[in-house]
């Protein structure tokens, strides 16, 4: 009936295997949960291991690290059931009741279902602090705002697939790319699949520190250029890149480089600060998609 997908690097995953093992027996459902280590460190290596203890459950590992989107894409083919649940590992159902609430979308009309993010209310420490105002700022959204802008919030971290639909439209070349998600939701908006946007969220627990997440959000707007700044109707899915042809339709695209250079070293030093600024985080990542052309560099 369903296989449970979670692809992991560097992060614990019994608590999240034990939770998801506990809903599935109690709904008396088929499943299958399997976890794939992405070339994690020893310790991480030897825990997460142990979930193969519980039925239904498996263990495996890429020989090298993968990435996030390859190695999604390896989990999917391993599959055994039609309908497949991608979790990322950072993650814990925010209630009990998640795998009963995806099961009544099981082979219905709708191709592809995502449950939502939350992020708990404690402030994380300071060096943490950009990735948890960007998650409660700009992912955690109530299903009445998800599903005005459906494809705008396509997080495939949470997100319940048929198997063959998530084959087809998958990245598949072999490049480490971070903010593939806009990708795949372009391609959900190009066959015409409107996803379904449900109350059923996960709590996002693994916050990267500022400058990590910092430089995978640059890595994330050259993925972006590269794949779907000439795309049509691209406008209507992200407002980075909206705002970006705005900019190169009207010629503006060059005063904002120079713009960019001249303010890059402050806006820097706040977005890394105790209290970043959200709006300065945005001017940044406009100016660097703008200057793109030349360097790629931060």
């Amino acid at each position: 009936m369903l296989s449970i997908l979670i692809p992991t690097y560097n992060y614990f995953v019994e608590n999240l295997v034990n939770t998801l093992h506990k809903q599935c027996i109690s709904e008396n459902i088929e499943f299958e949960i399997i976890v794939l280590e992405d070339c994690s460190s020893e310790n991480y290596i030897a825990q997460n291991k142990t979930i193969s203890s519980l039925t239904n459950c498996f263990y495996e590992a890429n020989p090298e690290n993968f990435g996030r989107t390859k190695t999604r894409q390896i989990l999917a083919k391993k599959a055994k059931f039609d309908w497949i649940l991608f979790l990322d590992s950072d993650v814990i159902p925010e209630n009990e009741t998640f795998i009963k609430k995806y099961i009544s979308y099981l082979n219905n009309s709708n191709f592809v279902v995502f449950g939502g993010y939350k992020y708990q209310n404690n402030l994380p420490e300071a060096s943490k602090i950009l990735r948890y105002k960007y998650g409660k700022q700009r992912e955690e959204k109530p299903v009445s705002v998800r599903t005005e802008k459906p494809f705008q919030f396509v997080f495939s971290g949470n997100m319940l697939i048929q198997k063959e639909l998530f084959l087809e439209l998958n990245y598949t070349e072999n490049e480490k790319l971070y903010g593939m998600d806009i990708y795949f939701a372009y391609q959900l908006f190009s066959k015409k699949i409107t996803p379904l946007h449900i109350d059923n969220s996960i709590y996002h627990l693994g916050l990267e520190s500022n400058e990590v997440f910092f430089e995978k959000s640059l890595q994330s707007v050259i993925s972006r250029k590269q794949f779907l700044a000439d795309k049509q109707g691209i406008d209507s899915l992200n407002p980075l890149l909206k705002a970006y042809k705005k900019l190169k339709k009207y010629y503006l695209d060059k005063p904002v480089v120079i713009a960019f250079y001249m303010s890059k070293g402050f806006l820097k030093s706040n977005i890394l600060s105790k209290n970043p600024n959200l709006r300065y985080f945005d001017l940044y990542r406009l100016g660097y998609i703008c200057s793109l052309n030349s360097k790629q560099k931060t």
